[in-house]
C-alpha cells in the first residue's frame, strides 16, 4: 500500500500533514528553534503571543516619553523621544513575525493575546503587513467581577473579534477557554462576528500557594492524553454545524491522539507539552505515528477521518452528551481508580 497522504487544510491555509506547533515562547522565540521545528516536519508555526499589556503599557510609555520637557522651550513642542529610549516589544515582535516568513515555508499564524476590546486590536493590521498568514486571537480572560454578567462577558469576546476582523482580511482563528455557558451558541456568535476557526481550548495555567513562604507561585502544568477529552468532545459537537475550522489545542502526545481528533472534526492539532518534554524531534514520531495507524487501517488519506466519530455522524449521538455520562458510570469499576489506565 502507498503512503497515506497526510495533508489537510486550515483556515485556508494547505498543511502537509495536521500537526501544528502551538503558541508557546519557548518554541517560537528564535529563529534557530523556528528552523529546527520546520526540519522536524511542523506543517504550520503559530508564534508565541503578544499581549494586550505589552501593547498598552507600551503605548502609555511613549505618550509619557513624548511630553518629557514639551513645555520647557518652543522648539520641544513637537518633540517626540527617540525610539532608542524606550521598549518597543510591538516593534520586535513584527521583526520577528518578518524574519520567520523570510526563514521558512512553512505557514506562520501571528497570536494576538487579549481580553477587552479596545485600540491593541488595530495591531493586528501591522500584523498582516508583516507577512502573517493567519491570526490566531487567544482571548485569555477569567472574569471574577461579580456585577458582571455572563451575557456581557460573551459580548465583550464577540466585540473583541469583530473589531479584529475589521481591520484584516486575514484568516482569523479565536482560541478560547471553555468556560462558556452554552459554547455552541458562542461558537455561532464568533463565526457571525467574522471568525474562520475556532482553537479548542485554552489551558488556564493555575497559580500555586507555597504553604511555607505564604506565596502564590506560578505553576505551569504540561499537558497528559488525559486532557484532549474536553477539546474532543466539543470539536465532536461542533463540526459541521457552522462554518468554522476546528484546531484542537492539548494532549496531543501520540499519534492516536491525533487519529481522535481528526475523527471529532478536527482540521488539525496544535502541540506545545510534547515537543516541550521532548524536543522538536517528537514531531517526526508524531508524524510517523499518525502515517502508521492509517496505513495499518486502510484510509488513504486523513481527509477520510475528519468528522467520521463526529456528533453528526456517530451511530448514537447521544454518547456525546448524558448518555455517555450515564454509560462511564454504569461501566465503572472499582479497580479503574487503582490501575489509572491510559484514557483509552
Amino acid at each position: 500500500m502507498s503512503s497515506p497522504d497526510l495533508s489537510t487544510t486550515y483556515l485556508g491555509l494547505p498543511l502537509r500533514h495536521p500537526l501544528v506547533v502551538g503558541a508557546a515562547a519557548p518554541l517560537s522565540e528564535s529563529s534557530e528553534q523556528l528552523g529546527a521545528l520546520e526540519r522536524c516536519g511542523a506543517a504550520a508555526i503559530v508564534l508565541h503571543s503578544l499581549f494586550e499589556e505589552q501593547i498598552e503599557q507600551e503605548q502609555l510609555q511613549h505618550h509619557r516619553l513624548s511630553l518629557q520637557g514639551s513645555e520647557s522651550y518652543g522648539e520641544a513642542l513637537s518633540y517626540v523621544g527617540e525610539p532608542s529610549l524606550f521598549h518597543v516589544g510591538h516593534d520586535l515582535y513584527l521583526r520577528h513575525l518578518e524574519q520567520a516568513r523570510r526563514q521558512l515555508s512553512i505557514p506562520v499564524i501571528a497570536s494576538l493575546n487579549g481580553l477587552h476590546p479596545g485600540s491593541w486590536v488595530r495591531f493586528a493590521r501591522q500584523i498582516e503587513a508583516a507577512g502573517a498568514q493567519a491570526i490566531e486571537l487567544n482571548i485569555y480572560s477569567l472574569p471574577t467581577d461579580p456585577d458582571l454578567s455572563s451575557a456581557a462577558i460573551e459580548a465583550q469576546v464577540e466585540e473583541i473579534v469583530r473589531q479584529v476582523r475589521a481591520e484584516v482580511s486575514l484568516p482569523l482563528a479565536v482560541k478560547l477557554g471553555p468556560f462558556f455557558t452554552n459554547f455552541s451558541a458562542m461558537a455561532k456568535r464568533l463565526a457571525a462576528a467574522g471568525a474562520d476557526g475556532l482553537v479548542l481550548f485554552n489551558r488556564f495555567n493555575q497559580p500555586d500557594i507555597d504553604i511555607e513562604a505564604l506565596e502564590l507561585r506560578p505553576n505551569l502544568l504540561l499537558s497528559t492524553p488525559h486532557d484532549l477529552r474536553l477539546p474532543l468532545r466539543w470539536i465532536a459537537l461542533l463540526h459541521g454545524r457552522h462554518p468554522l475550522d476546528l484546531a484542537a489545542s492539548g494532549g496531543v502526545h501520540r499519534g492516536t491522539d491525533v487519529v481522535r481528533l481528526l475523527m471529532a472534526g478536527a482540521c488539525c492539532t496544535q502541540v506545545v507539552g510534547a515537543l516541550l518534554r521532548h524536543g522538536p524531534e517528537r514531531l517526526i514520531g508524531l508524524v510517523d505515528e499518525l502515517s502508521q495507524w492509517l496505513q495499518e487501517h486502510d484510509h488513504g488519506s486523513v481527509r477520510e477521518l475528519i468528522g467520521c466519530m463526529s456528533q453528526r455522524r456517530c451511530p448514537d449521538p447521544g454518547e456525546y452528551e448524558r448518555a455517555q455520562y450515564m454509560r462511564a458510570l454504569q461501566t465503572y469499576r472499582s479497580d479503574d481508580a487503582i490501575t489509572a489506565p491510559g484514557p483509552w
